[in-house]
């Protein structure tokens, strides 16, 4: 798995709807909902007449720890759900890319915060090493 500033990203060696299939399951295990699935491919030929790869932006979310974020900061909801990102990369095969929460939630300058990001941030870890 590899980690950028904002995000957690792994490879895989499925073909990309496997790939969405085993993510979305993944999810569900850690307790995640998919409350959006945006066929990124779909809207972009639909709207701008344009080609892109296929590519699917899931809106994630754990009702309980969202409950606990929202209880914690009101408006925290700006930066819900946890979006997942699956697309067909350059070699035929899918790449996983999931936000990472905490530095969202670190904008937010409230430690509590910082605990529940932890918590998520570890869920979806667990679901990039499950893939």
């Amino acid at each position: 798995m590899e980690k950028t500033s904002y995000a957690l990203r792994k490879s895989l060696s499925l073909p990309y709807a496997e790939a969405v299939q085993k993510v979305t399951q993944g999810l569900k295990a850690e307790g995640f909902g998919v409350l959006t699935e945006i066929d990124v491919q779909q809207t972009l030929k639909k709207k701008i007449d344009k080609d892109f790869r296929k590519y699917v932006i899931l809106g994630a979310c754990n009702p309980n720890l969202a409950y606990q974020a929202l209880q914690t900061e009101r408006e925290i909801g700006v930066l819900l759900p946890c979006n997942v990102v699956v697309y067909e990369n350059d070699e035929g095969n899918a790449t996983v890319c999931a936000m990472d929460p905490e530095p969202a939630m670190s904008l937010v300058g409230n430690p509590e915060l910082g605990k529940i990001a932890a918590d998520v941030r570890q869920r979806l870890e667990r679901v990039l090493r499950g893939l």
